[in-house]
């Protein structure tokens, strides 16, 4: 069997867990939305208590975000119901909790799938990554805006603040009316619910409530996103070569996280699979890695090995991993490069 018929074959065993359930959408939406309302809540209540509880309620409340996060992401798949206006209607509403506009981010997410670890199509809804010659060659400038957004303090301490604010506000210039106004119904609502809010508990205890939540359910999020395709022997090739089956589950990792973190999660540890199949809800994902062979055979990340992630750089297109700054530095040394066959074939 050719690689190409195996890479169908595998998509065609996972087909069948591409349908959601209403009844467990529906659950999902209440054991996420009532539990994170309560404890904005009980944070709230407990201000004049004692801040340092606040603070232990609010983050307790952005694991929730996170989670309400992974249901707008489903949502943007249109995987979270069958019907598209009920996904649209909720991913609206959860992208007003989580400061996302639906439609917006919706398009540059699902580019993001369509062209991940394509080396020639990057730049829209990934992580700046540069590749070796890319960095070797690049002005003084350039490399001092790559080590700052590279920067763990700038990527999980600004870049919070950076989604949040600023960049999920606005229009791409190109954008569409529907998306447009999509963006600006989310900011409407948000801002709705924040004057409601602050006339209601002043806007002091607003910000001491919601700004830990936001932020530390943003840290989450990017760390997330960083580390299922920031891993050393991931997946980039350029657009001839490039495959999408080999993208998915080659190129996005199996984060392994203890049960109650793949649970606030939502399972979006299982990324290999996600990518694999963008329209199986995020409470099947488990289901079809267990039951499908190939995809037990990806690349595994843990929350211990997860942190060597953080010394990686650049790509190296030579070695097809990830590598540290220093590779750079003897890059014009280098013997030209031999092309590599995939790593690893999906069989039956």
């Amino acid at each position: 069997m050719t690689v190409q018929n195996q890479q169908k074959a595998l998509k065609k065993q996972v087909a069948p867990y591409e349908k959601s359930d209403t009844k467990k959408s529906v659950f999902q939406i209440l054991n996420t939305l009532i539990p994170f309302m309560g404890l904005w809540f009980l944070a709230y209540k407990a201000l004049p208590v004692s801040y340092l509880l606040t603070l232990a309620l609010a983050i307790l409340a952005s694991g929730f975000m996170v989670r309400t996060f992974i249901i707008f992401h489903d949502c943007c798949h249109h995987s979270f119901f069958k019907n598209r206006k009920a996904n649209k209607f909720v991913g609206t509403i959860t992208g007003v909790l989580t400061f996302f506009p639906y439609s917006q981010w919706g398009r540059d997410h699902n580019i993001h799938h369509a062209t991940s670890g394509n080396l020639d199509k990057r730049g829209t809804g990934d992580i700046w990554v540069m590749t070796v010659e890319e960095y070797a060659n690049a002005t003084p400038m350039k490399k001092l805006g790559y080590r700052l957004y590279r920067n763990p303090l700038v990527m999980f301490g600004l870049g919070p603040i950076w989604l949040v604010i600023i960049k999920n506000r606005f229009n791409r210039r190109d954008a569409r009316m529907p998306e447009k106004m999509n963006t600006w119904l989310t900011n409407v609502l948000i801002a709705g619910i924040v004057t409601i809010l602050v006339l209601a508990i002043g806007w002091k205890a607003f910000l001491m409530v919601q700004l830990p939540i936001m932020f530390v359910a943003g840290v989450l999020g990017i760390w997330l996103f960083y580390i299922q395709h920031t891993f050393e022997d991931s997946y980039f090739e350029h657009d001839a070569e490039w495959e999408y089956v080999l993208a998915a589950v080659e190129g996005s990792s199996y984060y392994k996280l203890p049960k109650i973190l793949q649970w606030v999660t939502g399972n979006i540890g299982y990324h290999h699979v996600h990518h694999l199949a963008p329209r199986i809800p995020n409470y099947n994902l488990e289901e079809v890695h267990n039951n499908t062979q190939p995809l037990q055979h990806v690349p595994t990340v843990t929350l211990s090995t997860s942190l060597e992630s953080l010394k990686y750089r650049l790509w190296d297109e030579e070695k097809k991993r990830f590598v540290g700054y220093s590779a750079a530095k003897t890059f014009s040394k280098k013997p030209a490069g031999i092309k590599m066959n995939p790593k690893t074939e999906y069989g039956d």
